[in-house]
């Protein structure tokens, strides 16, 4: 965190330019920039500079926009739950369905169901997101009618069955054929052990041994996959947002970049470097719940 706090410090001060000169604008004075570099606190010292960025970490209050003279910690609040209403059940979804086809087509490896699923994997996955999304919102919500093309309310149960129902299933559409290759793999790995033909030769089902022994050990690889890529999801997702006109994480990072708004960009790195750093410290502390082999010392 301390690495992540230094780099952004010294990106946005030494590297991104004078705030003083975006904020005022074209036709400024010199006495206008320097009354705004003083109201910004960027005519301090360095040293000063980096101990107030520290203190705003420390207390989650990361000044106001910019752009909009909001909090930012109040906008980063009120854009996270539309994030979360839709990377929630798209990660869950995809989690489910990549590793229940990985445990199928693994088995039957080298079969013509598996290289089918194979070659469909590689074409999804050699076709733009942008791609999806068109077709998806000219097909299922402007031809069909099924959902609509873009929006977002108020109340929870609308947005996810109504508003959020199109992106997550793009989303899925997009995501599950990387994570089901990626799955197949860690399964592949684990199928030919010597547990797995030990089991086999006590008389123990495919089923069982596909879904209890196999499963459990290929969990590992397939948590860590899952909880790495969390946080970058909140990032990740800027498209999906920005052309449904969801007002998420990822839209608000678009938004600021257009507008150099500096504090939501620093605000929003920082806050996702430390929900990476939260992350897999939880996933470490999954491995026991998955694995009891796994011994935390």
């Amino acid at each position: 965190m301390l690495g992540v706090i230094l780099l952004v410090f010294f990106l946005f001060n030494w590297v991104g330019g004078d705030p003083a000169y975006i904020l005022a604008g074209k036709i400024s004075s010199p006495e206008q920039i320097a009354n705004i570099r003083r109201q910004l606190g960027v005519d301090q010292p360095y040293y000063i500079q980096l101990w107030i960025f520290i203190q705003q970490i420390v207390h989650l209050d990361f000044g106001n926009s910019w752009s909009t003279g909001e909090s930012v910690s109040h906008l980063i609040a009120s854009r996270l739950g539309p994030s979360l209403t839709v990377l929630i059940p798209l990660t869950i979804l995809e989690t489910l369905l990549a590793v229940a086809l990985a445990l199928v087509i693994a088995f039957r490896r080298g079969s013509l169901t598996d290289r089918a699923v194979m070659i469909a994997c590689t074409a999804g996955m050699s076709v733009s997101i942008l791609v999806y999304i068109i077709l998806g919102q000219y097909f299922f919500a402007y031809q069909l009618g099924w959902f609509p093309v873009q929006g977002w309310g108020n109340a929870f149960s609308e947005n996810l069955i109504r508003y959020a129902a199109l992106p997550i299933l793009i989303a899925l559409m997009v995501g599950l054929a990387p994570n089901l290759r990626l799955f197949r793999t860690f399964v592949l790995d684990e199928v030919n052990q010597d547990y797995v033909r030990t089991a086999r030769a006590k008389g123990l089902s495919e089923h069982r041994i596909r879904w209890v022994h196999v499963l459990r050990n290929a969990a590992i690889p397939i948590l860590t996959h899952v909880m790495s890529n969390l946080p970058a999801l909140l990032i990740g997702a800027f498209l999906i947002e920005r052309f449904f006109s969801i007002p998420g994480i990822g839209r608000e990072v678009i938004l600021a970049v257009e507008r150099s708004d500096f504090p939501v960009i620093k605000a929003i790195t920082v806050c996702v470097a430390a929900a990476t750093m939260l992350f897999n410290l939880l996933t470490d502390l999954l491995y026991q719940a998955v694995d009891p082999r796994v011994q935390l010392k």
